[in-house]
């Protein structure tokens, strides 16, 4: 206010150049110009700074609607613009502001975390079909409040992205994962294939790839094959897969034990399999491009040959 008004009081002096005074000041012209006319009429107070803020914005977004994003996002914090708008539109919602607009409007109720700028080009190599094969592998482990540990596994298919299970494991033994492939295959049928990395249980090195967990699914007539050895984007769904299970349930504090924990990867993979658009299928849920497989999961084992 003081630099203001200096400059507008040796402003109103005819002897003093206009244009040598604002450079003087550091000031363009055309900001010069707005303080000194409105002090003819108000006096000092026309100096103060008041807001640029529209007095109506017809192209703001309605209240109903930003709510309505607020809410979806409450529940999923890690889902972004496009993933929000896609569910939205999915729940039937009009108005629906678009993939751009709501990151602006999540940034004016609070702190926006997740990505910024636009998505990255990203070659996707995935198989031609459901069923076509699978990938499957451990999360690591997290710690219990009981003070045991859980063992993620995900079984995930190929094509789709779809989700076959979720596992809470006690370990990562070979036994604890044809458990859980028993179950998956008893349900949703065999795949073509299965694709896991060269680490225990699937195999010791690639010089020694068979364990009893390769053959079982051989008998089966399943393929197995080991991604490249230090490169995990051979089975770049499935680890994609679980860093969506890290931000969205793993960083939420301890589970109570692994019934707990069961229990949360359920619910979790109901909504990744159908409600969370997902950006590698054109913002459809997986369950969307999934079939269960022909090939049904035997009573008994085919004998070896």
């Amino acid at each position: 206010m003081s630099l203001r008004q200096g400059f507008v009081t040796l402003a109103h002096d005819e002897a003093v150049h206009f244009r040598d005074l604002c450079r003087r000041f550091g000031l363009r012209p055309k900001t010069g110009y707005p303080w000194v006319r409105p002090l003819r009429q108000a006096g000092p107070a026309a100096l103060a700074d008041r807001s640029r803020r529209p007095h109506h914005s017809p192209g703001r977004t309605a209240a109903a609607a930003e709510q309505a994003v607020l809410q979806l996002r409450a529940r999923h914090p890690a889902w972004g613009g496009r993933k929000l708008r896609a569910r939205l539109q999915a729940l039937g919602h009009a108005d629906v502001p678009a993939a751009r607009t709501i990151p602006a409007l999540l940034g004016r109720s609070g702190p926006l975390g997740g990505r910024a700028g636009p998505p990255r080009d990203f070659v996707r190599l995935e198989q031609a079909a459901p069923n076509d094969r699978g990938q499957m592998d451990f999360q690591g482990h997290v710690g219990l409040a009981d003070g045991r540990r859980c063992h993620p596994l995900t079984v995930l298919d190929d094509h789709s992205r779809f989700a076959l299970g979720l596992r809470a494991c006690a370990d990562e033994r070979g036994t604890a994962v044809q458990r859980e492939l028993t179950e998956r295959f008893g349900v949703y049928g065999l795949p073509a294939r299965m694709r896991m990395d060269n680490g225990s249980p699937w195999g010791d090195d690639p010089d020694n790839p068979y364990t009893p967990l390769t053959v079982w699914p051989l008998r089966l007539g399943v393929r197995v094959t080991p991604g490249r050895p230090y490169h995990p984007q051979t089975q770049g769904q499935d680890e994609r897969c679980r860093r969506t299970l890290k931000a969205e349930v793993l960083t939420g504090g301890p589970f109570g034990d692994l019934a707990a924990a069961q229990r949360r990867f359920d619910a979790w993979r109901a909504v990744y399999n159908l409600e969370r658009p997902h950006e590698a299928l054109g913002l459809q849920v997986p369950a969307r491009r999934y079939r269960p497989s022909p090939r049904p999961f035997p009573a008994a084992l085919p004998p070896m040959a």
